[in-house]
C-alpha cells in the first residue's frame, strides 16, 4: 500500500502517534487497520539495545506461539533410515536424504522450513549452504531445526514455533498471527514472544535492552507499544 495514498492516511489517523498502546489495546486496534482483501499477517518489531556488528551481541532464538501463526508451514526433512517414517508420520511435506539434497540443489524450493538430522549436515553444508543460508532456511541447532527428534521438530514447526533473530540494524521482526485472530490470542502470542526475546538477551548487552516495540499488519501502519509490562523504562 503506498504510504501517500488516501487509504493509508485514513488508517494512520486512527493511530495516536503520541501514545504508547498496551498490547491488548493494540491487538484490538490492529484489526481495524487490517483492511486489505486478504488475511494480513500481524507482526511485532523490537528495536534492541545491542551492537549488531558484534557477534556476541546478536540475538537469536525460537519460541512456540501458543496460538500459532495462522500460516500453513511446509516442512522439508532431510534424514534417512527409520527417521524417514517418523518425519512422514509427524506431517512433513517432503522427506528424503541424498536424493532430496540433490533436488534442492537443482532448484526445488517448495517448502518454508528445513529440518535435518545431524548425520546429514555435512552433505547439507557442502551442497546447500550457499543456497539455503541467504534464505534463512539452512538447518541449525540454534533454530531448533537440527536434531535426532525429527518428529518433534516437524510438529513444533507445524504448530507455530518460529525463529527470531536481529537484523543488521538491531531490530527483531516476527509474526504473531493473522488479523483474523481474536485479540486475546494475539496478546498471548506477543507475551510468549517478548519473554523469549528477553530471555535471549546477550550477557554483555549494556543499558536498556528492549528500546521500542511496534505492532503492524502487512499493509497497515505501525502501532507504538508500551514496554512497561516488560520492565522497561
Amino acid at each position: 500500500m503506498p504510504k501517500h495514498g488516501k487509504r493509508y492516511r485514513a488508517l494512520m489517523d486512527k493511530v495516536d502517534r503520541n501514545k504508547q498502546y498496551t498490547i491488548d489495546e493494540a491487538a484490538t486496534l490492529v484489526k481495524e487497520l487490517a483492511t486489505a482483501k486478504f488475511d494480513e499477517t500481524v507482526e511485532v518489531h523490537f528495536r534492541l539495545g545491542i551492537d549488531p556488528r558484534k557477534s556476541d551481541q546478536n540475538v537469536r532464538g525460537t519460541v512456540a506461539l501458543p496460538h500459532g501463526t495462522g500460516r500453513s508451514v511446509r516442512v522439508a526433512v532431510i534424514t534417512k533410515g527409520e527417521n524417514v517414517q517418523a518425519a512422514q508420520d509427524a506431517g512433513a511435506d517432503v522427506v528424503g536424504s541424498e536424493e532430496l539434497i540433490e533436488r534442492i540443489a537443482g532448484g526445488f524450493m517448495d517448502f518454508d522450513a528445513v529440518v535435518a538430522t545431524p548425520d546429514m549436515m555435512a552433505q547439507i553444508g557442502q551442497k546447500l549452504a550457499r543456497l539455503l543460508g541467504p534464505r534463512g532456511l539452512l538447518p541449525n541447532p540454534k533454530s531448533g531445526t537440527v536434531g535426532p527428534d525429527v518428529a518433534g521438530m516437524v510438529r513444533g514447526l507445524k504448530a507455530g514455533r518460529i525463529e527470531f533473530r536481529n537484523d543488521k540494524t538491531g531490530v527483531v521482526h516476527a509474526p504473531i498471527g493473522k488479523a483474523s485472530f481474536d485479540p486475546s490470542n494475539l496478546s498471548a502470542n506477543y507475551a510468549a514472544l517478548i519473554s523469549a526475546v528477553e530471555a535471549a538477551k546477550p550477557g554483555n548487552a549494556k543499558g536498556v535492552f528492549l528500546r521500542s516495540a511496534y505492532l503492524t499488519t502487512t499493509m497497515g501502519p505501525s502501532i507504538p507499544l508500551t514496554l512497561s509490562s516488560a520492565g522497561q523504562a
